[in-house]
Parts: structure tokens; sequence; C-alpha cells
């Protein structure tokens, strides 16, 4: 696992109220608890190596966290932040154990310049994520969808992805990913509304 994944944290044993948060975030240290095992584990990050990896970090970026001389593999599940400080105040980490399958929500990237943007059409991304199961050991950092072969009009769903080895879609196959929409279908849909809006009020005058 990259160094860049990597932190080193130590237990927290008391003063887990909000005086005690503030000391620790005074100390320049980021209050954090890791759970996802049979009890939660208080713990405390170095403020300065936290803010400097946190670029590496995703919901599904596996991390490793080494709390004395254990390690533990964990997701960053969420963050609180002090947008007046630009600063961390809380982390929340999700322990994965090894040969265990997991449940969490991927993102997605879209790839390739579509046949139709080239013709006039414009490319919308309508999902951004999805939920996906498999062991940690398999987990994607993203699902890449090529969108290449998009023409206008066309779409791609969920259903036509194919997906990596070990890597269970759990969401709709359904689902959007993205389109090719024509631009003038778009203004002249734009121009009946405003039409249909203008003789509406013309009634209500009359």
């Amino acid at each position: 696992m990259s160094d860049k994944r990597s932190l080193t944290a130590v237990e927290r044993t008391s003063d887990f109220g909000s005086a005690g948060s503030r000391r620790l975030l005074r100390s320049g240290r980021i209050p954090a608890v890791i759970y996802g095992k049979s009890e939660h584990m208080h713990i405390s990050l170095d403020a300065h190596e936290f803010t400097y990896k946190m670029r590496y970090f995703s919901e599904t970026a596996l991390l490793k966290i080494k709390v004395g001389k254990k390690d533990h593999e964990c997701l960053m599940k969420t963050y609180q932040e002090d947008l007046i400080r630009g600063t961390i105040k809380h982390v929340d980490f999700y322990e994965v154990t090894r040969g265990q399958v997991l449940r969490t929500m991927v993102s997605i990237t879209l790839v390739g310049n579509p046949v139709g943007t080239r013709e006039g059409g414009v490319l919308e991304q309508i999902l951004y994520e999805t939920e996906i199961e498999c062991l940690p050991k398999d987990l994607p950092e993203t699902l890449q969808v090529d969108v290449s072969n998009l023409g206008i009009n066309h779409s791609v769903a969920l259903s036509e992805v194919v997906m990596p080895d070990g890597v269970k879609l759990i969401d709709d196959h359904a689902k959007t990913i993205a389109t090719v929409k024509t631009v003038r279908i778009e203004v002249e849909e734009e121009e009946t509304e405003e039409v249909e809006e203008t003789a509406e009020v013309e009634e209500a005058e009359e």
C-alpha cells in the first residue's frame, strides 16, 4: 500500500468530550474513530499528515492506519470540517476485514470522447456513483465507463458496464449513467415552454 495512504495514529483512552476534542485540535491533532469491529477505537491523527494526505483518499481507497504496533485497514467514511478555519475537526474510519465481503459506493468516471459531441451534441453525466459488493482486495477506486461510441440521443446504462473481477453491482441495472443530447432540441423545448407560458398569461388576462 502506498505511503500516501497510510497514517500513524495514537489511541485515545480518555477525554472524549468536546473540551477534549478542542484541546487535541489546539495541539495539532485531529480526533477520530475507527469502527466496524466489535468496539469503536478512539484515536487521534497528526493534523499536518492527514491534511497533506487526504487528497489521495476517497470512499473506496483502502487506508492503513497504524495504532501502536497494529495496522488497521480502513475506509474513510466521513469527516467534519471547520469551514471558517479551513481545518478538519473529526474523522470517521470504517475498518474492513480481509476475506469478508463489503458493500460500498464507488465513483463513476467517464472516459473517451463521444462520437455525438463531434456532431454537435453535449455529453451529460447523470450518475456519479453506484453501489457495489466485493472483497476488500477487489475494491476499485472508481468504475471507468467508456463513452466513445455514444452518438447523439444515445445513452449508456449500468447494465452495459463490464464490472471488474470480483465486483458485483448492487444498484439498479437500468439506471442511466450518461447521455449525449442535442443542443438544438433543448433550445426548441425551452422556446416552446416560453410560448406556452405566454399564452397562459394572455388567457388569464382576458
